[in-house]
């Protein structure tokens, strides 16, 4: 047995960036494929919720399930590989109802391993609050990671090997030069599901190796489970929980407008109203965001002690209307649209990553993990559940006109919605000063 000095925390580094490399290799290029295999906006929209739905069932079922029917490292090795198979075979199908079904196994499986590797890692700790945020930093990693196989797999390789590249270098800039376009690169997107499902498969195998975890015991009739759901919704109660509550929603939605959205315009020709991106460096150019978040962390402390809880988080939504303005006045500017790429781990840390800090400081210990359930139930849920119903919708049936999409229309939508949640926010939240989880805890009105 190892030592207490010698935390696996490289192993349960490697586990997180394989965790978020599976999500990160499938999610930024899915959105445009999609429509490429012939499915209808409803269709689309079946498949994108695939992820939301699970993840509401997640926090209702799977969650709980998975941590007290199984040990966890076993569930790990059973979800990803189980769900690996799934996503894999979504590569390999273009009929609506087989990929349906095989996106809702991967998401219902794929969901509750979010929490289970959490759960290990603080396990397997002897300082969690000093270890977690690096650990954590790996799924991160594994996130930004999931984006440069697509440099090279989305190269015409054929006109690499009919340029006869004599020497490394010289076959690196010809395989650079030549990315694959139009249908090819959408028939090649395919490979996004076949990375993402040997990667879970891997996942599965290394799970194995990871320490032994003891599963919780089941809590007594079932009750408690029912009482944490119930007492999560009579927050709600105190307006400044309400408001922050509902912006979360909208701001997800925002959010999740970004994911559907920006593939597909980076990579539309600018003749066309788009970026003009060479389709094998649309992953790497939005993974520019996930980079800027991993430094917004190390300064998130700092911005949250000088500016305060509502000033902070009012910045972070105020920079998806910034990310979306740019994107309508500017997108023949390239250099403009991918440096604006930026603001998303702004966005993210700002706002997401505060609001999660803010319910750890201001609710009593024994209501915390209702809370950020009640939180996560919008941020993973319904929030991404609304925006995948409607952005397929938007974009292909109201914002395009004769094959072509009105990208600034259609960014407005995001735009001002983002605009008018940020003053909502800044007008009607006003957390109790009198001290962290005092309004809540004693059920008085807050300041």
């Amino acid at each position: 047995m190892s030592s207490p000095e010698s935390s696996p925390k490289g192993r349960l580094f490697l586990m997180m960036v394989l965790e978020f490399f599976i999500w990160g290799a499938w999610l930024p290029l899915i959105f445009g494929y999609l429509p490429s295999l012939g499915f209808t906006p409803g269709q689309q929209s079946w498949i994108l919720n695939a992820f939301p739905i699970a993840s509401i069932v997640g926090m209702f079922f799977s969650n709980q399930w998975a941590d007290r029917k199984f040990n966890p490292e076993k569930f790990l090795a059973f979800s990803h590989l189980v769900g690996g198979l799934a996503i894999l075979g979504c590569g390999f199908t273009k009929e609506f109802w087989p990929f349906f079904i095989l996106m809702l196994v991967h998401c219902l499986l794929y969901v509750p391993t979010i929490s289970i590797t959490n759960a290990i890692a603080f396990a397997n700790m002897k300082n969690p609050e000093k270890e977690f945020g690096i650990v954590r930093m790996g799924g991160t990693l594994g996130w930004i990671l999931a984006a440069w196989p697509f440099v090279f797999i989305f190269v015409n390789w054929a006109a690499v090997d009919a340029a006869h590249p004599v020497g490394l270098v010289d076959w690196l800039g010809k395989a650079l030069a030549n990315p694959l376009a139009g249908d090819a690169a959408k028939a090649a997107t395919k490979w996004t599901f076949i990375v993402a499902g040997l990667a879970s498969l891997a996942l599965a195998a290394f799970s194995l190796t990871l320490p032994r975890t003891a599963k919780k015991p089941a809590a007594a009739a079932g009750t408690e489970e029912k009482l944490a759901w119930l007492e999560a919704f009579k927050l709600l109660k105190h307006p400044f929980i309400l408001v922050l509550w509902v912006v979360t929603l909208v701001d997800s939605f925002v959010h999740n407008c970004y994911f559907n959205w920006t593939g597909v315009f980076l990579g539309t020709a600018k003749e066309a109203g788009g970026v003009g991106i060479a389709s094998n460096w649309i992953t790497p150019v939005m993974s520019i965001g996930q980079v800027t978040e991993v430094l917004t962390m190390f300064v998130l402390g700092a911005a949250l002690k000088k500016f305060g809880w509502r000033t902070t988080m009012v910045v972070g939504v105020l920079g998806h209307a910034a990310r979306f303005a740019v994107y309508a006045f500017m997108p023949q500017s390239a250099g403009a649209i991918i440096l604006i790429q930026a603001i998303h781990g702004v966005c993210y840390a700002f706002f997401f990553a505060t609001v999660y800090i803010f319910v750890d400081a201001y609710f009593p210990k024994d209501i915390r993990s209702s809370a950020q359930g009640l939180f996560n139930l919008q941020i993973l849920g319904l929030g991404a559940l609304l925006a995948n119903s409607i952005c397929p919708w938007l974009m292909q049936s109201v914002y395009t006109k004769a094959n072509l999409i009105d990208f600034k229309g259609l960014f407005m939508v995001p735009l001002v919605t983002a605009s008018a949640a940020a003053i909502v926010l800044a007008l009607f939240f006003r957390p109790p000063t009198s001290g962290p989880g005092a309004a809540v805890a004693a059920g008085s009105a807050p300041h």
